[in-house]
C-alpha cells in the first residue's frame, strides 16, 4: 500500500468548513430568522448581533431583526457600512467599529426584550449576499455589542471573515428563493 500526503489548501479547508457548519441547515425554513438565528451560533453571537439586508432597487432593506424593518432603508448612495458593502461588492471586518463613520441611527432601536439599550456595535463584519450572475442581492453583518470594546468579546479574525463570506453563499440560495432568481444548487 502506497500512501500519498495530502496538502490542503486554504480553500479546500473552507470548503471542508462550510460542508461541516452549512450543511445541517434546515433550507425547508428559510425564513430570515432561521437563518439569522444559526449565523448567530456559527459565530457564537446574539440573534440580535446578525442583521439581514435585502437590496430592492436602490435600497438595502432590513430583513432582519424584525424591529429594523419598519426602522427605514439605506441608500446605496450612503456611506453606510451595508451600503459600502453591497457598492464595491467586498466583505469588510471591523474590530474597532465606533471609529468607522456609520449610520448609528440603526442602533438606536431597542432588538428584543433584552434591555441591554446601553449596547453599541463595537466589532462588525459585512458581506455581500451575491447572486449567480455576480449581482448583489443583500448584505449579511455579524457584530459584537457592548457598552465598551474591551466587554464585547474576541475580535472577529480574517479566518471568520471567510466563513462569513461562506455563510453569504448559502444565504444568497434562500434569497434568492424568495426573489425568484434561479439558482445552481452548488455554491
Amino acid at each position: 500500500m502506497v500512501t500519498l500526503p495530502i496538502t490542503l489548501s486554504s480553500g479546500m479547508l473552507g470548503a471542508m468548513w462550510e460542508i461541516e457548519q452549512l450543511g445541517g441547515l434546515d433550507f425547508s425554513d428559510n425564513t430570515p430568522e432561521s437563518i439569522c438565528a444559526c449565523v448567530a451560533r456559527i459565530f457564537q453571537v446574539r440573534e440580535t448581533e446578525v442583521a439581514l439586508l435585502e437590496l430592492s432597487g436602490r435600497l438595502l432593506n432590513f430583513l432582519y431583526p424584525a424591529e429594523l424593518k419598519t426602522a427605514g432603508a439605506i441608500p446605496l448612495s450612503s456611506s453606510s457600512v451595508a451600503a459600502r458593502t453591497a457598492r464595491t461588492k467586498q466583505a469588510e471586518l471591523f474590530n474597532g467599529f465606533t471609529q468607522v463613520k456609520h449610520f448609528s441611527v440603526f442602533e438606536l432601536v431597542k432588538l428584543g426584550d433584552t434591555g441591554l439599550d446601553a449596547q453599541v456595535i463595537q466589532k462588525l463584519m459585512s458581506a455581500p449576499v451575491l447572486a449567480i450572475n455576480g449581482e448583489v442581492i443583500g448584505v449579511i453583518q455579524v457584530s459584537r455589542k457592548a457598552p465598551r470594546p474591551a466587554a464585547a468579546g474576541p475580535d472577529f479574525t480574517p479566518d471568520d471573515l471567510r466563513k462569513l463570506e461562506s455563510v453569504a453563499r448559502f444565504v444568497r440560495r434562500l434569497m434568492a428563493k424568495g426573489r425568484g432568481i434561479a439558482q445552481a444548487s452548488s455554491g
